[in-house]
């Protein structure tokens, strides 16, 4: 079995660059071996209605939390290697890409894999793809939907399903 990182973030606002929090699952034979959390102090740093209706988080949340590049230089050392996983990877991708972007940072060639897109395709049966009703089917229960880590612990679940199901040791055979 692959070892890859399943992640998510969250957003301010409309701005793909406003992540205000990640949450990354690191899976290694089938288990979560590695949890990483974090508030982000985004860029630009106000919230909108929308955004703190789903995930609860305020401008006074994430004040005083540090910014992308000291919070993704924590990060990217244990991701090195890794294939990254996200439900809706495409939506993380970009945020990824715009902050790196607002930073003027150099993006790193990343691989991406997608559990909403996979689960399409292998669970086409289930009344809709979100993260918390594939998450269920795959029997895991989501407890904090849209916290960072809660979803990417979700994703990571998913994805681990998905490939002892389909007896597939690597997620790009998928």
């Amino acid at each position: 079995m692959e070892r890859f990182a399943a992640i998510d973030f969250e957003r301010a606002n409309g701005k793909a660059s406003s992540v205000c929090s990640i949450g990354i699952a690191i899976v290694e034979n089938e288990k979560i071996m590695d949890r990483f959390y974090s508030l982000i102090r985004p860029v630009p740093n106000y919230y909108i209605k929308k955004t703190t209706a789903i995930h609860g988080l305020k401008r006074a949340d994430t004040y005083d939390s540090l910014p992308f590049p000291e919070v993704w230089d924590l990060v990217s050392p244990r991701l090195e290697g890794l294939p990254l996983v996200a439900h809706n990877s495409s939506a993380d991708e970009e945020f990824l890409k715009a902050v790196y972007q607002e930073y003027g940072l150099s993006y790193p060639d990343y691989s991406f894999y997608c559990t909403f897109l996979l689960s399409c395709k292998y669970y086409p049966d289930l009344p809709n793809h979100k993260l918390d009703t594939v998450a269920a089917h795959c029997g895991y229960h989501l407890a904090d939907h849209h916290h960072a880590l809660a979803d990417a612990e979700a994703c990571a679940a998913i994805a681990i399903r998905l490939l002892k199901e389909n007896e597939k040791e690597h997620l790009s055979e998928l």
